[in-house]
């Protein structure tokens, strides 16, 4: 039994055309088919880093639900831009902001969830720096909270901004790092930007990039997806 996490930087719902329409943003996210969705870029930048994606659109339009979640402003979706999406009737049991380090403000979310009647696992999503000294103080920090959830199935997703294939991941060892394609810029994407670092019993079993026409003028990133295996694990009864 697999399911499906995804990963989409909704530039704020500005498209590659220059239009915010967070319309069209919701088509993209119904179309990838996804258990639980990570966001990024979810709230403007500056102020009081009002939502630029609103709940009341999530709930009527998606079969996903807004969960309660540390937010940046009383106006925010995210927590710094971030924010996890879960199906319908799956069960949400912890959520945690996680401050990450750098010359820049940056955090991840921490999403403890179960679909169906499976065990949890846990989603952390997140959007890394700019500069690689602050990734990796970043990617220190995550690896001690993905090392915290073992022996259960732990994995972050997100937008990672690292260019290199190798560099940039030194820390993570005894975790997997997987790039499902280019997804950086959307109109002609090369840059394996998004990608998804799994710990050692979850198997990626297919992933990829949604490249629609509609996903190239929604946001400056193409959004990615995994179907993974090693996660629902029928619950233990109490």
């Amino acid at each position: 039994m697999t399911i499906r996490i995804a990963s989409y930087n909704l530039h704020k719902c500005v498209g590659s055309d220059g239009r915010r329409d967070p319309g069209r943003v919701l088509d993209v996210i119904n179309a990838l088919g996804a258990d639980v969705v990570a966001l990024q870029e979810v709230d403007r930048r500056m102020g009081a880093r009002p939502a630029t994606l609103p709940a009341r659109m999530i709930e009527d339009e998606t079969d996903f639900e807004v969960i309660e979640q540390p937010r940046t402003g009383p106006d925010s979706l995210g927590w710094h831009g971030q924010a996890v999406l879960v199906k319908r009737g799956a069960r949400v049991l912890g959520v945690g902001g996680i401050a990450l380090p750098g010359l820049e403000p940056r955090g991840a979310l921490s999403v403890q969830v179960a679909i169906d009647s499976g065990a949890p696992f846990t989603v952390i999503g997140a959007h890394l720096g700019l500069r690689r000294m602050d990734r990796r103080a970043q990617w220190r920090r995550l690896a001690q909270e993905l090392r915290h959830h073992a022996p259960h199935p732990a994995l972050a997703i997100g937008d990672f901004n690292e260019w290199s294939a190798k560099r940039g991941f030194e820390v993570l060892t005894g975790f997997h790092v997987h790039a499902p394609g280019p997804s950086y810029p959307a109109r002609a994407p090369f840059g394996r930007l998004d990608r998804l670092v799994t710990c050692p019993q979850i198997r990626v079993v297919h992933m990829g990039v949604l490249d629609t026409p509609l996903a190239r003028k929604a946001s400056d990133h193409l959004p990615i997806w995994a179907d993974l295996a090693g996660i629902v694990q029928r619950a233990r009864p109490l």
